[in-house]
Parts: structure tokens; sequence; C-alpha cells
């Protein structure tokens, strides 16, 4: 395998990888489709400003029209009632909960991570057990990602997220090329893909576009991502625009190969292609973007990127304006209930983040009046459930006294029972946020959950 200072050999060694398109086609829109992308769709059912008829001040407070809605997604492994949040099994699994207890939890779909898959077991194992739900005996839809964020942040050296006071932390802060402290950059980017180098054993490896593509219909989730560029809030304004171009260059690269391979794995259920909204925190670039995209056979779109807590309504509005409104459009990695209104009012029907069952392992839960974490010698004689107001398999059978045991013991059953609960008060959050959307209360109960989840604001 290449040394990592072999770097700059294998891009002058990389192939320069163009789209193939047939003369005056319109770019990403009719090459290689087939008559089976028709068994995806999405229906928009209602609409918030109809709703909730929702106040010329709060219009404005919120920087503009109010995009959320109600639809169904419908894929080949069943259909999604959105807003939806979309549970995170990175290796094909939920860390520490079974499948069946995600099913039973309310969970609609599951999203797997590409990058992680690729490198163990292999994409070619997930091809042969029948695909990614088979695999794992998930009986639903499933999502998986493209990869592109693991490449880019695992190799800067920022682990599983790219973390702006680490990035401010680096001795080259701001620069484009910024890597977390103390740590080698295992990627290396070009306008054909991304040599990367594994985490797990030190090999080198190369994704492009039609890797990517290649790799993610092995997998055989019913979503997946096209392969973007990911950028962080501290880039330069001139590399965020020349980033936008090469993802919009590679959209149109997936969406080829995406078509060619549909036509090529006969007999296989059709796989929803969605592409990333990249375009950092500025306005015209997020709408270019989202333009641009909107504008190519996509069937649904991610909105991606590293977001700013304050700007997220914002963007995820940006681009909702701009999106076709009769394509899905999924935000990538929320899970904090002010955050998950903020983007459900702006029109994202679905979002995942493992954020449930990281906290989890910590002994953190999650309770209509906050999050409280049960290593606490408080809870060594609480004899409650998690939640009085839960209706989980936890909070049914278990109490925090025996939790908090548990934790203390390090007995891995206590992950388990944090994490469906902390999946279950997610999912049912989501849930009656969108009946909430229905029957025409959503701001009111926006207001209460956040007003009890949220005291001290």
């Amino acid at each position: 395998m290449p040394s990592p200072e072999s770097f700059t050999d294998l891009l002058a060694s990389a192939p320069a990888t163009a789209p193939a398109q047939a003369p005056g086609q319109a770019p990403g829109t009719t090459a290689g489709q087939s008559a089976l992308q028709s068994e995806f769709g999405f229906e928009v059912t209602t609409r918030l400003n109809e709703t909730c008829s929702p106040s010329a001040d709060a219009i404005e407070q919120n920087g503009g029209a109010f995009q959320g809605r109600t639809g169904v997604i419908t894929t080949p492994h069943g259909t999604i009632k959105t807003p939806a949040f979309i549970a995170v099994g990175t290796k094909a699994t939920v860390k520490s909960v079974l499948p069946e207890s995600m099913s039973e939890l309310g969970a609609q779909a599951l999203l797997a991570n590409a990058y992680h898959l690729y490198l163990q077991p292999g994409a070619d194992i997930l091809d042969a057990a029948g695909g990614l739900g088979k695999f794992m005996n998930w009986q639903g839809p499933t999502f998986t990602d493209s990869g592109g964020f693991q490449v880019m942040s695992l190799g800067s050296g920022f682990k599983k997220v790219i973390n702006m006071d680490a990035v401010a932390a680096s001795p080259h802060a701001g620069a484009d090329d910024s890597v977390a402290v103390g740590k080698e950059r295992l990627a290396h980017i070009d306008d054909d893909g991304v040599w990367f180098k594994s985490h797990l054993n030190g090999d080198m490896h190369r994704f492009s576009p039609e890797v990517s593509m290649q790799v993610q219909h092995q997998i055989g989730a019913d979503i997946m991502f096209a392969f973007d560029e990911l950028t962080t809030l501290l880039n330069s304004r001139g590399y965020q625009e020349m980033s936008l171009e090469r993802t919009r260059l590679w959209a149109l690269r997936c969406i080829e190969e995406h078509f060619r391979l549909t036509e090529e794995r006969v007999g296989k259920p059709y796989q929803a292609l969605f592409g990333v909204i990249q375009g950092a925190q500025y306005e015209d670039l997020r709408r270019k973007a989202s333009h641009d995209l909107g504008g190519m056979n996509f069937d649904g779109f991610g909105i991606g990127g590293a977001l700013e807590k304050e700007n997220l309504g914002t963007i995820v509005r940006w681009c909702s304006e701009e999106l076709p409104e009769d394509k899905p459009r999924h935000l990538l990695g929320i899970s904090e209930p002010d955050d998950i209104f903020t983007a459900i009012e702006n029109g994202a029907d679905t979002f995942d983040c493992v954020s449930p069952t990281r906290v989890a392992r910590t002994s953190a839960f999650y309770t209509p009046d906050g999050r409280f974490n049960l290593s606490g010698a408080k809870y060594k004689r609480d004899f409650t459930p998690l939640s009085e107001e839960c209706d989980c398999y936890t909070c049914q059978n278990y109490t925090r006294a025996y939790i908090h045991h548990l934790f203390k013991a390090k007995e891995m059953v206590s992950s388990t029972l944090v994490s469906i609960h902390n999946e279950r008060f997610v999912v049912k959050m989501v849930d009656d946020a969108r009946l909430a959307i229905e029957d025409g209360t959503f701001f009111e109960f926006k207001a209460e959950t956040l007003r009890r989840y949220y005291p001290k604001r």
C-alpha cells in the first residue's frame, strides 16, 4: 500500500473523469433514466402555512415564510410519514439496540454509513446478503450516506464530527487545509475524487463519485446520497465557491453512474438518489446549489455541510425555497429538540443523528423536562421510570435506580435500555410534531415542548 507521503504521486496518476452527456442534453436530467424510478415517490399531504396560519410577526421573526409540511415517502421497502426522525445504524446496527426493538419503538427507517460498511465488512458482503435490510434483519426503508462526511472529517483528524472549536484551535485556523491539532491528514481531495487512509488499518483507498455509487448500490439501501465535498465554516469564501462547483460536477457524475448501475443490476429494487446541498453559511451559494441540483434528476435532496446552530433554520429555509416542492429534503445530522422544530418548520422532511445512542452510552437520558445523567448519586434509590410520560419498553419495565446500578456495574445492557428510551423520545416528539402540523397546533406544541425542555431559557 502507498505511504501517506505519496499523496502527490497518487494525485498525479488519478484519472480526470468527466460526466458523459449527449449533445443538447440538460445536465443530469435524462441520461440513463430508468422505469424503476417510479418505485420511489413523495407526496406532500399538508402544509404548515395552511393548517396553522402563522402570524405576520412570526413569519417576520422567522426571516421568511414557513416551508414546513407533512408528506409520505414511498420506497420499495415501505413508506415513511414525514416529518420523520431517521435513527442512525452506522455499521448496519443501531448501537446496542436490536432492529426488532427499533421497530417496536416506532422508527420508520434506519440510516447506515457507506464509509464504514465499505471498510468493514465490505459492500460486496452486503450485496451477497441481499442488501442492507436483509443483512441486518430490518424490514423497513433504509438510507446510506455517501461516505463523504467521514472521508473528509476523519481524514482531517476531526474524528466523528468537525468541531468548530477544534478547527479554531489549529495552528492554521481558517486555512483551507486545516487539520485537527496533533493529527495527520489522512485524506487528500482533487477534482476527480479523494484519496484517504483507512482509520482501521492504514490502507489507502480511493473514493470518487463513481466509486461511491458502486459502493452504495452494493449496500442496497432504499435512499442514498450523492458524493459531495464537506467544507467547514472556516474555509475561505474562494474555497467554498470552488468546492461547490466540484460538488456540482460530482453530482452529474453520480447521476450518470447511478442510472448505469440501476439498468445493469437487473432484478434489484430501485434505490433513490439524493443530491447534497452545500454552500456553508452563504445565502447565494446555498441558493445556487439548490437551484443547480434541483434541476437535476435526483429523487430528493440532502441539506449538508457544517451549520451554525443560530443559522440552521435560515439555511434550511433558503434551500427549501429553491428546491422542487415535490421532492423530499433530508437534513443531515441533528437531534436536539430546538433544532428539530426549527428544521421542521423551515422545510426538512427527514433528518438523522447519532446523538440518542451516543449520549445514552454516557448514561444521559431525555425527558420532557430536559436531559439528565444517571450517573448522579441521587438516582441510587429512585424507583421511578426514566420518564413517567414515556411508553417505551424501558420505561414500562425498569427504574432509574436499576439502570443507575447497571452503569455503575459497567453492565452493557445499561446502554441498551437508555438507547431504547432516547430513540423513542426523539421519534415520538417528531411524530407528535407531524400530527400537530396536521391538526393546526404546531406552534403551540413547539412552544410548550421547548418551554419544558429548556426551563432556564
